[in-house]
């Protein structure tokens, strides 16, 4: 699958459900809502878990399945959740993006405040993050595509009430997600694929965990654990430059 395709896909049904929406007064009824975003859940967690254990797993001699990195998936969630607890992630994303809307609220029209808060929904979050490093690293687009789905349905919802300035913020997801896959992408070269095996691994666990968020399950703060997708890399510096 071509790298990119994720975001470039998520932008476009962004837009097409901008325009959508925007010709619908009242918006989708709540228990389609509902049931669309049970149907995207449960996708996302499965997703989330067969990446998981595609990364866990791997064919021993004579077929059988081995487990690895167990404890660098542990250590990387442990560790990363307590920098991101240190830092409280998920709270200054969430006092960021009201932040930046009140300011547009205030100053701008419906326009605006569609563009915004579309722009915050869509791009301040674990899946925006971790599936464009998927997809930067691997060329797997999987999770961002299914965030275009979960994307699609709330642009619909956001423009019936605020307008076409919701299709607007498909250009913010292409910067944002298109930035992380390049950067991703580029230093991709300079990592072992056991690097790449590892972040992939983490990631798939915190997609897990959003896919529980969006079933309502359990609230998870995603945002705090995302340093655990760095923690590979940091390990695998660290021990070349000791190796030198």
């Amino acid at each position: 699958m071509m790298i990119g395709l994720g975001t470039i896909v998520n932008a476009a049904v962004v837009v097409a459900g901008g325009v959508a929406g925007s010709f619908i007064k009242n918006g989708l009824p709540q228990r389609f809502k509902n049931i669309i975003m049970q149907g995207v859940g449960l996708s996302v967690l499965f997703i989330g878990i067969s990446g998981a254990l595609q990364g866990i797993y791997k064919v021993a001699d004579g077929g059988k399945l081995d487990r690895q990195y167990i404890m660098t998936m542990i250590f990387s969630l442990v560790l990363g959740g307590i920098i991101g607890e240190l830092l409280d992630i998920e709270n200054k994303l969430e006092k960021m993006g009201s932040w930046i809307q009140s300011r547009f609220m205030k100053s701008g029209g419906n326009v605006a405040e569609g563009f915004v808060t579309a722009s915050l929904v869509f791009c301040v979050g674990a899946m925006a993050i971790v599936g464009s490093i998927e997809d930067g690293l691997t060329g797997n687009a999987t999770t961002l595509l299914a965030k275009s789905i979960l994307d699609c349905v709330t642009s619909v919802v956001f423009a019936a009430s605020m307008g076409i300035g919701v299709a607007l913020s498909a250009l913010t997801v292409l910067i944002y997600q298109g930035s992380i896959t390049l950067l991703a992408g580029f230093i991709k070269p300079w990592l072992a694929d056991a690097v790449v095996t590892q972040v992939s691994l983490v990631g798939s666990i915190l997609i897990m965990a959003i896919g529980t968020n969006l079933l309502e399950f359990k609230r998870i703060k995603v945002g705090n654990l995302l340093p655990g997708v760095l923690i590979p890399f940091v390990y695998y510096i660290i021990t070349v430059a000791i190796g030198k």
